[in-house]
């Protein structure tokens, strides 16, 4: 049963891989580096504390990073308990004409802290922003939301990533950042009342 999902889990991963076009290619390979995603951190630090206040903000960014921290050492040890090897080290996948468009990194790949780091940061800042009470943020939301997605599913097109490890790494991801974002929300309600 687990062979016979790990093929189609190899065939899905192939066929999205497949869809590059130079354009998308490019795309996908910038999307996935961490610095270009530098100001968009900033700018979400800033919105929390002018629309929560400083200590509110505080919380909620403690939060965040507790959920990344969660997310990535979570990873780390599946990886290393796992052993699944990427998809750009497993021969039936080069031979299958895998699209590699950057570095192989390390052996194991099972799950992406990729998935997992910006899902959880998507669903806790989101949980965060919840504790102003005076603005809707569900246009934040749609889009870290669907930003998350964007990132996860590059990590396919770069030949890094299973579709199956960017599925597992987006659940993990969300539990987490459910987990610290409630436990935030919880503290402000307890420690912080206006």
């Amino acid at each position: 049963m687990i062979k016979h999902l790990h093929h189609i889990d190899q065939s899905l991963t192939l066929w999205v891989n497949s869809l590059g076009t130079p354009f998308v290619d490019s795309l996908m390979t910038m999307v996935t580096g961490k610095e270009i995603w530098f100001p968009l951190y900033i700018l979400v630090l800033y919105m929390l504390i002018r629309r929560l206040g400083w200590k509110k903000a505080l919380l909620v960014l403690v939060s965040v990073i507790l959920t990344i921290v969660a997310c990535d050492q979570t990873s780390n040890l599946v990886k290393a308990e796992v052993e699944r090897l990427r998809p750009c080290f497993n021969t039936r996948m080069l031979h299958g004409g895998l699209n590699i468009l950057e570095g192989r990194g390390n052996f194991f790949g099972f799950f992406s802290a990729h998935a997992a780091n910006h899902f959880g940061f998507a669903t806790c800042s989101l949980i965060g922003f919840r504790n102003d009470k005076e603005h809707s943020y569900k246009a934040y939301g749609i889009f870290v939301l669907l930003w998350a997605a964007l990132v996860s599913i590059s990590r396919v097109f770069v030949g890094k990533h299973y579709l199956g490890d960017i599925i597992v790494g987006t659940g993990v991801g969300c539990a987490y950042g459910i987990l610290f974002g409630l436990a935030a929300a919880f503290l402000i309600r307890k420690l912080l009342k206006d």
